[in-house]
């Protein structure tokens, strides 16, 4: 309050730790993550059918479970990545590009036991796509840095372009 007056910060002037995710970096994990999903999907539907019948009945269970979470975890991985290039582009707000619903969604673990009856191929991507969701994961949850602080140039233009893209709905 100044003077009886409330000051409404907007979300270029929030002084919250956060994460500094830069463009370049967004893009080199969805680079990584579009092309670990392409080798998922050319494995699981291809070679890995083969490997997939030759392996004991529970093995072919644990392998179409894993392939379900390799999946799910690169799905979450690439949602969370197009989040983060709409805030970094102005579509979003950094803001709302927090809310729990645009945070990096859950994937269950695999279980060790399950992924060494499983054949080489099909462990490396499981471990792969584990890897990838354990580095997103970690800037998800932030902490490596203060946010860089924006510009008084690039703040009044976010401004300007929300409220003139407001005008015009």
């Amino acid at each position: 309050m100044n003077g009886g007056t409330v000051i409404v910060m907007d979300d270029s002037e929030s002084p919250r730790p956060q994460v500094r995710i830069t463009s370049r970096l967004v893009d080199s994990l969805y680079t990584e993550a579009m092309l670990l999903a392409d080798e998922a999907r050319s494995y699981f539907d291809d070679a890995g059918r083969d490997e997939r019948s030759t392996l004991e009945p529970f093995a072919r269970v644990g392998f179409a479970c894993e392939s379900l979470k390799v999946t799910t975890r690169i799905m979450h991985i690439v949602a969370w990545l197009l989040t983060q290039r709409a805030v970094e582009s102005g579509e979003l707000r950094s803001r709302d590009g927090r809310r729990p619903e645009r945070r990096l969604g859950h994937a269950q673990d695999s279980d060790p036991v399950v992924i060494a009856t499983l054949p080489p191929a099909a462990q490396r991507l499981i471990n792969s796509s584990a890897d990838l969701y354990a580095r997103v994961k970690r800037l998800d949850e932030g902490g490596l840095e203060r946010e860089v602080p924006q510009s008084p140039a690039r703040a009044l233009m976010g401004r300007l372009e929300r409220g003139l893209g407001g005008a015009s709905s």
